[in-house]
């Protein structure tokens, strides 16, 4: 089957780009391997996207999207990319199980993934206490004592959230001061549940069966220490998920793909939005801005060459 465009993933840009797309009657269609909303259906409270003044769920902003976009007419499939040929002036999309789809331009909004912290005991204790997502395991740890790595919007952000359920949150930073932004800051230094270790890093992750222990250590003294703990949330930065690409379009040292102002990349009639593209700033405000902007660049694109 041969569509107009096709958004491979569904977060904010790739929904934002359906939206658009579709009321440009263009033939689209999403894939996404998981549930519409992408990352910010892990992210329990959105107060800074505009119109919610009050904020708003992050499932529950993901689900308006989606119903806004198919409300238009987006097309929206569950699956697996395991192929993509961008060589013909119609592009290939296989997914897994064997279904393939045609295209005459793509959006690649794949998003990004939890960077790990490489270190012993992560991938033993993973869903046995190490987590990447307190939305989905927070309530796990009611009255328990749990770490945080990480010293940015996301890793405070979920350290507040998580001090709704944990008896006290520990907060490990490699630096001397938080990266997020002032009021999480102020909301974090004002919780008393939660405490900071700065200029440390988290080497070992130990325990039986569970989590019940953190070895970290002092980058400025060396000095190693062990924290009682029962859980531990990483958030130390993501990956893009671009290796389904296999160097098809260009990307930067980071392995983020690289775009013009258009969201165009190096391969025609191919474009990129929201967190798998390279920026200096991610967030779901800059991410349906580039989805909508990447799809009127298709459109234009599909009137000049087809």
């Amino acid at each position: 089957m041969t569509y107009d465009v096709i958004i491979i993933g569904g977060g904010p840009a790739g929904l934002t780009a359906g939206l658009y797309a579709s009321r440009a009657r263009l033939k689209s269609l999403l894939i996404e391997k998981g549930l519409p909303g992408g990352l910010v259906t892990t992210t329990e409270w959105v107060e800074n996207y505009p119109g919610f003044e009050e904020g708003i769920l992050g499932v529950e902003l993901a689900m308006k999207m989606e119903k806004q976009a198919v409300k238009f007419g987006l097309e929206i499939i569950q699956g697996a990319v395991t192929g993509i040929s961008l060589n013909d002036k119609l592009k290939e999309i296989t997914l897994e199980g064997g279904a393939r789809y045609l295209a005459k331009s793509i959006i690649l909004c794949t998003g990004a993934h939890p960077r790990l912290l490489q270190i012993e005991g992560e991938d033993e204790f993973r869903g046995k206490g190490v987590s990447y997502c307190a939305t989905c395991d927070g309530a796990f740890f009611r009255d328990k004592t749990i770490a945080v790595v990480g010293g940015g919007d996301s890793a405070v952000q979920e350290a507040i959230f998580l001090t709704k359920f944990a008896g006290l949150v520990y907060v490990i930073h490699r630096r001397d001061k938080l990266r997020s932004e002032k009021i999480l800051q102020e909301r974090a230094f004002s919780n008393p549940k939660i405490k900071f270790i700065w200029d440390s890093v988290a080497e070992k992750i130990a325990g039986e069966g569970g989590v019940n222990a953190l070895h970290i250590r002092n980058l400025k003294t060396g000095e190693k220490s062990e924290l009682a703990v029962h859980g531990i949330f990483i958030y130390i930065g993501y990956n893009p998920n671009t290796e389904m690409l296999g160097g098809m379009v260009e990307t930067n040292g980071n392995n983020y793909i690289v775009t013009d102002e258009n969201m165009a990349t190096n391969v025609p009639g191919v474009y990129a939005a929201g967190d798998v593209r390279s920026k200096p700033l991610k967030q779901i405000t800059t991410a349906v801005g580039e989805g909508a902007t990447a799809a009127m660049a298709a459109v234009k694109y599909i009137e000049e060459n087809f």
